[in-house]
Parts: structure tokens; C-alpha cells; sequence
């Protein structure tokens, strides 16, 4: 028998919308840690612990069991003269807006016990951003009240205000309550007296009720069963049938992961739908992230790429705004709801720190038209990509040579602002950091992409002379970057250009996304492919983010070495664009292998870059988001590489490529979606493909035109 680590956060975490919990195993939030319960970017809840008699329960089994759902078994210590595992205490928990908890303690003992349940809140009302960078400040005040069966935390600094309502439902005695102590009015302990004869049960409910200004979201009402909601979004949503159990339970996990991470929005009136990034700290509408994760899960659900696209638009900046590093034109990276963000001592209202979101916001509009067939999504959004082509011309190209750079305005603003944005992610061969404006490949890769896509839009716009300058730009583009990027010794593309316009040659992934972007002649991309699959990129658990032979490498970083499952997806995509199937298969199966380690195969936002053998499994980054939602949207993009799927429903077209490697010999997709048509089709390798239900005639076995790169 074989035995496999599972590897796994200690910590349950369950959130909907932007209601997040995070406790530990047990189901107590420690008070010195980075947990709690959050919302809409302000920690409410910074402490929760239940007691018997004074002393802590003793865990048996706890953890999540929805996303919105978590239920903790535990038992009693020797506690006054009850023995030890004498009652079964079962605390389960639901998120709905706000939050409700069931408190249920069964005495299976020969003999009546009594004892004192004691529940410990302390309200923390902390920012976000204070809570990550482990800061405790006093900005605010808090009023507490109890009134019959409900308490009423209410914080408030000056026109700042959130709120927390607890109503308590408990059998037997009411609970008595103290508010302290030292008149702390943070600090809430509710104390129940209860008393069980031989197989009695006592339960109680609390109902968290969470007020941001005006509006109170309530949390679930009823002490019922609590429901899992995620079987609606698997009935909507496309579905993975396939022999290979590992990857059906990885694209299951991540469709799960997916429906956590969805987050309503209101633009205009109209309810919509974007991803948030992570959990547990980017719950919140972001450019990248929500972009990418958009053209992932393209096949799965394209209302995120709706979303996202109607999201940003409303947000486009419209003047410059140095402290938030806005441009007109440009495409915003993260908005926050917090103290900080209302006050301005952030600039995330929102922050516009990020060179590639506005070059993705057209590749996503682009492909959400082409899997729609929305004819209106192009002219809703014109605007909005007309501003976001100027803003490549002009601020994207700050020196006009051409290339795009980025370099922040704002003091502290981010020294990186591609998908590797952290400060020290871009370096010399020699390790020393990358200084001045940097023009990283992979953005003169996406906006290559963009230009020839948005020149497919205003074709069909009827705006033919826009359409040919897009062209010609992107020709000038595909010929300067492979002129000046290129290494012929390596076989290699540059990492970026420096401040002074050298070439940085340091080997890391993000050639990758040049394949993906099609700006790579098809006589370079061979190079380009075995550069990357060599033993100092590819580790056996997926791509390096930077090479192993590298002196700034560090399998453990956070972007220095490290593998990043949606950077291997976006790589994977690329190769099988140029024809390496067998490549983008391996990455696929690594990258599936890698999440078969991980607790219920929920792949994390990165893992570390360990080589592979025998004896190893994935190592988890301590930091890491999970759920992490361009993670999870990671399985959806390898699926595309193997099956290349690309619809085209402005012309009732739906074109797929299957190339099945041996380890995953069959696949069946229900309810893939393609404009107003849902297919049902089966792939055996070396078959044809089957379509089980929709127009065969609609279906086309070969590359969608336009697809090719040159």
C-alpha cells in the first residue's frame, strides 16, 4: 500500500462574498495571530474561544465542509467530576452575508453533569492592511450594548462605521453577559449554565449580523441544517467527466474554489460577477487577477470575464493621480473598502500600480466576444478600450521607443507591477535588482496580442482603417521585440530591459507567456520550449519561476523559484499554440500531480520549487492564498492546452484541437458553453471527437483562424 502527504494550512477558512472566516483547526481565532472574521476589508472579529468550566475543549476533527460551511468536532476535558470525553460538542458554522454558528453539546455519559459553557469574543474592527502588517492601532471608538437577547458592537471614526450584531437563541437559562473587563469595550464573554441529564443535548445559535454605514447584512436565520450551495453553480457551470481520477478531482476542486471566489458587484444598477483573487487577503476586485482568471475559466463560466470587464471599465482612470499611480486610459490593479482605504491612508481606492491589466482588458473582451458572441459587449465597452489603446501609446511607453516600461510615481508605489510584483522578483544575472523604468518581455508579448485582437474588433465595428494601424504597429512590434529581446546564445528571450534599455538575461518563466501571446517566431519557439523544460526550470512539479542556477534562486521565495500553477497554465497554453502538445501535457500532469499532495486537491496560489524524485512531495509557501482563484483557474487552461478549445460564436463556430497524452486517454465535457449553444462532447485520444449533444456541424476539428502565430 502506498501512502501519499497530504499537505495542507492548519486553519479552516470559509467565506462568501466578502464575509471571510478564518480560524484555527479548532475553531478558535487565537487573538495573536492573523485570523478572524472579516468584512468588506475590516477585521471584526479578531478573537473567538470557547471554554468548559475555564478550560479549553479538547479537538477531535474540524474543517470546512463548503465553502461557506465548517463544522468542528470536540470533546470535554476532566473537568470538576466529569470525565474526560464525557460530551460531545459539535460547533458548525455558515456564511451568508453575515454568519451563523450552532453550538450543540450532547452528554453521553452514565450520569447528569453541569457545568459552565463559556464563549469569548473580542471585537478588533482592525483595517485590513493593519491586520497583515501585524499593527494595532486606536483610530476609532467602540460602543457596546446588550439588550435581550442581542449585542451590539458599533465602531465608528468620524464617518467611518462598521458594526457587529450578535443574537444569541439558547435553550435553557438565558446566557449572562459581561462586557469587559476594565470597561474594554472590545471584549464580550457570554456564559451559559447548563445541565444534562444521561443522552440529553442543549443547543444554542448565534446569529453575527454585520452593518457597514447603513447597510446590515444579516447572517443565516434558523437553526436548520445548513445547506451547501455550491451544487447550483456545479448544475451552471461546465462539467469534467475523465477516467483519470486525479485530474477529475482537480478540475472538481477548482470549479469548488471558483464558485467561493465569486464575488457580486454592481455596476450601473446591474448585478454582476467577477472573481476576487484569494483568500484570505484579496477578496476585493482586482485588475490581473481578475483578468486572467477570466480567460482561464473562459470555458467554465465566461460570466466572470462579463464581470470583470464591467468591473474595470467603471473604474478606468480618467486623470492622473500620482499617489494612486492613475493614468488616464488605464486599468486599475485593487480597490479596498477599509478605514485605511476610506481615509486615504492607502491609495487602493482604487490603485492603479499594474502595467499589464490594461493590455489583458482588451485580450479578455476580445475572448469573452468570441465565446458570447455578444455583438453589444463590443460596443458597451469601445470606450473603454479606445482609452485603455492610448494609454499603451502614450503612458504604457513612457520614453515612446515603443516598448512598454513601468516605473511607479507614487512614493511607495510598487517597484514591480507585472504579475510578479514583488520587490524583488526582477534581477541581474549577477543577482543585483533590475533599477529604472523596466519593460518586461511578457508585457510587449500581451500587448502584441491585444493589438491584433482589437484589430479583429474594429473589423468587425466596420472601422477597417483603425483596424490596419493596429496591425502595422503589431508587425513593427513582432519585429523590434525579437530584435532587441532575443539571446541567440541562450535561445532565450530577455526578462525585461533595464532602466538604461539593456537586455537583462536572467532565465525565468516569462518567456513562457510569450508563447501564449504568439509574439515568438515559430523558428525560435522550439528554443523557447526546451530552454524552458530543462531540469533548472522544470522541476518535475511544474515550471521555475526562476532558474535553479540562478543566484537569486530560492525554491522557498515567494517568486524567485518558486511554481506558480497559473503561470504553468498560461506557459502550457502557449506551447500547445505552437504546436508541443506532448510539453504542455507534461506541465498539465505535473501541475495535477502537485495538487493531488494538497488537502482535497485545493492547489494553492504557489508551492515551492523543489526538484522533484522518488521521495518528495509538494512543500507548501507559508503565505500562500487557499483558495486562490488564478490557481484553481489553472486546471480549466491546462484542459484548453490538451483539448484546444476555441470558440467562435460570433460564427456558431466552436473549434477544439484534442491532443490526449496517455495519462489522461479520455475526457467528456457537459455543458460547454459557446454563445447561446451548450455542447456535450467526448475525447478519446487518437478519436475524433463526439458530440453527444449540440450541432455537430458547429463543431470543427482544427485551430480557430487567427489563432496561429507567424
Amino acid at each position: 500500500m502506498s501512502f501519499k502527504v497530504q499537505v495542507g494550512p492548519p486553519r479552516i477558512a470559509i467565506h462568501q462574498a466578502m464575509t471571510v472566516l478564518v480560524c484555527d483547526p479548532d475553531g478558535q481565532i487565537a487573538g495573536d495571530d492573523q485570523h478572524g472574521l472579516f468584512f468588506r476589508d475590516t477585521r471584526v472579529i479578531g478573537a473567538w474561544n470557547a471554554s468548559i468550566d475555564g478550560v479549553a475543549w479538547d479537538l477531535l476533527s474540524g474543517g470546512a465542509i463548503g465553502y461557506d460551511l465548517a463544522r468542528v468536532f470536540m470533546t470535554n476535558p476532566a473537568v470538576s467530576d466529569i470525565k474526560r470525553g464525557t460530551l460531545a460538542f459539535v460547533l458548525s458554522r455558515e456564511i451568508a452575508g453575515g454568519m451563523h454558528e450552532d453550538l450543540d453539546i450532547t452528554n453521553h455519559g452514565g450520569k447528569p453533569v453541569a457545568f459552565v459553557l463559556r464563549i469569548q469574543i473580542q471585537t478588533d474592527f482592525a483595517d485590513l492592511f493593519d491586520v497583515k502588517a501585524r499593527r494595532t492601532p486606536n483610530r476609532g471608538t467602540v460602543t457596546t450594548t446588550w439588550a435581550p437577547n442581542t449585542l451590539t458592537a458599533d465602531y465608528r471614526n468620524r464617518d467611518f462605521r462598521r458594526g457587529l450584531g450578535i443574537s444569541v437563541e439558547a435553550e435553557g437559562p438565558p446566557p449572562r453577559v459581561m462586557i469587559g473587563p476594565d470597561h474594554d469595550e472590545r471584549t464580550i464573554t457570554l456564559t451559559f449554565a447548563i445541565a444534562l441529564h444521561p443522552g440529553e443535548s442543549w443547543h444554542a445559535c448565534l446569529r453575527y449580523d454585520l452593518t457597514d454605514g447603513d447597510e446590515t447584512l444579516t447572517g443565516p436565520l434558523g437553526c436548520a441544517e445548513p445547506t451547501d450551495s455550491a451544487p447550483a453553480w456545479r448544475d451552471a457551470v461546465l462539467k469534467i467527466a475523465t477516467p483519470n481520477a486525479a485530474f477529475q478531482q482537480f478540475c472538481g476542486q477548482a470549479s469548488d474554489d471558483l464558485a467561493a471566489l465569486r464575488l457580486p458587484m454592481t455596476v450601473d444598477g446591474a448585478a454582476v460577477t467577477m472573481p476576487a483573487a484569494g483568500l484570505p487577503w484579496f477578496v476585493a476586485p482586482f485588475g490581473r487577477d481578475s483578468l486572467i482568471v477570466s480567460l482561464q475559466a473562459m470555458s467554465l463560466y465566461p460570466d466572470f470575464a462579463l464581470g470583470s470587464l464591467a468591473v474595470l471599465g467603471q473604474w478606468q482612470a480618467s486623470e492622473y493621480d500620482d499617489r494612486r499611480d492613475a493614468e488616464p486610459g488605464k486599468i486599475m490593479h485593487e480597490l479596498r473598502y477599509g478605514e485605511m482605504a476610506h481615509f486615504k491612508l492607502v491609495p487602493h481606492t482604487p490603485y492603479y500600480g499594474t502595467a499589464d491589466a490594461t493590455p489583458l482588458f482588451l485580450i479578455a473582451l476580445h475572448e469573452a466576444w468570441k465565446a458570447t458572441g455578444d455583438a453589444a459587449l463590443l460596443d458597451r465597452h469601445l470606450d473603454h478600450a479606445e482609452r485603455a489603446l492610448a494609454w499603451i501609446d502614450t503612458d504604457g511607453d513612457r520614453d515612446g521607443d515603443g516598448f512598454q516600461e513601468y516605473q511607479a510615481r507614487a512614493p511607495g508605489g510598487y517597484e514591480n507591477m507585472a504579475w510578479k510584483d514583488s520587490g524583488d522578483s526582477i534581477n541581474h544575472p549577477d543577482g543585483t535588482p533590475v533599477r529604472g523604468p523596466k519593460a518586461l518581455c511578457e508585457l510587449q508579448g500581451y500587448v502584441y496580442d491585444a493589438w491584433i485582437r482589437v484589430a479583429e474588433i474594429f473589423d468587425v465595428l466596420r472601422q477597417p482603417d483603425k483596424a490596419a494601424a493596429l496591425r502595422a504597429k503589431a508587425a513593427a512590434l513582432f519585429e523590434k521585440f525579437n530584435a532587441t529581446f532575443w539571446n541567440e546564445t541562450e535561445g532565450f528571450y530577455a526578462l525585461t530591459l533595464d532602466g538604461d534599455k539593456r537586455p537583462v538575461f536572467s532565465v525565468a518563466s516569462n518567456p513562457g507567456h510569450l508563447l501564449w501571446s504568439g509574439i515568438v517566431p515559430r523558428d525560435r519557439a522550439a528554443r523557447v520550449v526546451k530552454r524552458l523544460m530543462q531540469a533548472d526550470m522544470f522541476g518535475g512539479w511544474g515550471i521555475r519561476t526562476l532558474s535553479s542556477r540562478h543566484v537569486c534562486y530560492n525554491p522557498y521565495s515567494y517568486q524567485n523559484g518558486s511554481v506558480w500553477p497559473h503561470d504553468n497554465s498560461l506557459i502550457a497554453l502557449g506551447m500547445r499554440r505552437y504546436g508541443f502538445a506532448a510539453e504542455a501535457a507534461t506541465i498539465a500532469h505535473a501541475v495535477t500531480d502537485a495538487a493531488s499532495y494538497f488537502v482535497s486537491f485545493q492547489i494553492p496560489e504557489l508551492y515551492a520549487g523543489l526538484t522533484r524524485d522518488r521521495l518528495s512531495f509538494p512543500v507548501r509557501y507559508a503565505g500562500a492564498n487557499v483558495p486562490q482563484a488564478w490557481a484553481a483557474g489553472s486546471a480549466f487552461a491546462l484542459l484548453q492546452a490538451m483539448l484546444g478549445i476555441a470558440p467562435d460564436a460570433p460564427n456558431n463556430l466552436l473549434y477544439v484541437d484534442p491532443a490526449l497524452p496517455d495519462w489522461l486517454p479520455e475526457v467528456t465535457l457537459r455543458d460547454l458553453r459557446c454563445g447561446a449553444n451548450r455542447y456535450d462532447i467526448r475525447f478519446r485520444q487518437g478519436e475524433s471527437p463526439e458530440v453527444l449533444r449540440g450541432d455537430p456541424a458547429t463543431v470543427v476539428t482544427g485551430i480557430r483562424p487567427g489563432a496561429a502565430p507567424r
